[in-house]
């Protein structure tokens, strides 16, 4: 239905200001000049607003004339002819006179089409382009969105797939713990982008137009105009919501559609940032470990003072653009709290800003979160000398376990490795040495292994438990059916400029 300009890319999140008039000395939203992608800018641009605008105002004439009301065929066709060439400067000179967005618009409309000009916005109010604009772009909006987030997961699923079988250190409290493996690690991240998803299509699956209700929604114009027909008035939302590409509209309504609907929304883009933002601080710290790098040019320069610095800086973007989308959510649902009645107005600025920055933040966090996933690199080298280190405090029960089916006692040995386990603790922390856990173990007798039997017993994979089962089962059963079903999305590269 909506028809983009072939110059904008759904593929490409850049920073240029090229195309815009806007000087220096005027502030500029980051949002647009530095992390959105072209596609996304444009669904929040006027042009889409207003050619929606007219796309409302065909369908309802449309409506009105297919249930009786006095409108000809011409008229109709004069309205589709100039659908799409807005006269903006007509329309602007107009609002400068009446100081209203919405009937200067129809005049200007009207100058383009003087046959019609009597039945344009006929029985509607303001509410009608203006809500129903703002459902239908949301609407598309959640389907970029859609699309961005079904390749960060198969992005971060071929990742899973190729490093599920390399052990790692686990870590809680960010202590290290027992092994895990790369991939599965990144199976809980794709997990939680599921959710979301999941989370996304149903509030995309229900979203309905407000349709054409009237001042305080009880159609009392279209009662006037279709002479008390309340049969007829019946069939005007359903007719105007099949047009328009909808399956409904909402059954009741003030002048608005609920602010809820827009909390709705505002909470899934929430939603994806927080696991955004849970994906990049892991990947924050695994760089600093120096075990997984985020993606880094050959010009690339990590610090101005330190020039051997490869800072995380994509994934630092990721966590601050996180974070203002999960406060921005806040916005709808206090302006949705705060409604009176069947409408106020102090919806209006606060919803022009946080929806909008909403959806342009979360394309932005998309893009860079799928140039990350599709550059990481893993160190496998530096994973095994971190595990090496930690192992032996790991291996101390399979240790033990030998021990006593070699004649050992279990209360007596795991007394003593408590003690050389804190003795070998020590030597790492206060004398900075390596661990020398398994040789004070091969050093007592009640133990009878030797120091070889014991480095045989260090085997990394021996420690990750069903780590590498688990995340094969959840890649085949879960997430290759998930991104099978919508094959159709995927495809998609982000290319950033900063």
């Amino acid at each position: 239905m909506w028809r983009r300009p072939t110059t904008r890319s759904s593929t490409v999140s850049d920073s240029d200001s090229e195309g815009t008039d806007m000087g220096k000395d005027r502030y500029a939203s980051p949002l647009s000049e530095r992390y959105a992608s072209r596609e996304m800018q444009y669904i929040f641009s006027p042009d889409m607003k207003f050619r929606t605008w007219r796309k409302l105002w065909i369908a309802l004439a449309e409506t009105e004339k297919e249930l009786g009301l006095p409108i000809t065929e011409e008229q109709i066709a004069e309205m589709k002819e100039h659908a799409e060439d807005i006269n903006y400067e007509v329309a602007e000179a107009r609002e400068k006179t009446v100081r209203h967005d919405v009937m200067s618009h129809v005049y200007a409309y009207g100058v383009q089409c003087p046959k019609a000009k009597g039945i344009i916005h006929l029985g509607a109010t303001s509410c009608y382009v203006g809500d129903n604009t703002d459902i239908i772009v949301m609407r598309e909006a959640l389907r970029l969105v859609r699309k961005k987030l079904v390749n960060v997961i198969a992005s971060l699923a071929d990742f899973a797939e190729k490093y599920k079988n390399q052990p790692t250190l686990g870590f809680t409290h960010f202590q290290p713990a027992q092994p895990t493996t790369v991939g599965k690690r990144a199976s809980l991240w794709i997990q939680e982008f599921l959710m979301d998803l999941e989370d996304l299509e149903y509030v995309l699956g229900t979203l309905k137009l407000l349709g054409s209700k009237g001042t305080t929604g009880t159609q009392a114009s279209f009662l006037e105009l279709f002479e008390g027909n309340h049969d007829i008035i019946d069939r005007i939302d359903p007719m105007i919501a099949s047009k328009m590409g909808f399956e409904e509209c909402y059954p009741v309504s003030g002048q608005t559609y609920s602010r809820k609907v827009d909390t709705r929304v505002a909470n899934i883009l929430a939603g994806i940032a927080a696991s955004a933002h849970k994906m990049s601080n892991d990947i924050r710290l695994l760089q600093h470990l120096k075990e997984v790098e985020e993606p880094f040019e050959k010009s690339q320069i990590g610090s101005s003072a330190m020039a051997y610095k490869r800072n995380p800086m994509r994934s630092e973007r990721i966590a601050s653009l996180s974070r203002y989308v999960m406060i921005d959510a806040l916005n709808p649902a206090i302006t949705s709290a705060v409604q009176w009645f069947e409408r106020t107005l102090d919806d209006s600025a606060n919803k022009r800003l946080s929806i909008p920055e909403g959806f342009l933040a979360v394309d932005g966090i998309l893009d860079l979160c799928l140039n990350v996933t599709e550059g990481l690199v893993v160190y496998p080298k530096v994973i095994e000398s971190h595990m090496r280190n930690e192992l032996p405090f790991m291996a101390t029960e399979n240790i033990m376990m030998d021990a006593v089916k070699a004649g050992g006692d279990r209360q007596e040995l795991h007394e003593k490795i408590r003690r050389l386990s804190m003795e070998a603790g020590r030597c790492v922390k206060e004398e900075g040495k390596p661990n020398n856990l398994l040789e004070l173990i091969a050093e007592d007798p009640d133990f009878n292994l030797t120091l070889e039997q014991l480095q045989r017993m260090m085997e990394p994979s021996r420690y990750t438990g069903r780590a590498a089962e688990q995340t094969e089962a959840f890649l085949s059963g879960t997430v290759r059916p998930a991104l099978e079903a919508r094959k159709e999305l995927l495809g998609m590269h982000a290319e950033i400029t900063v």
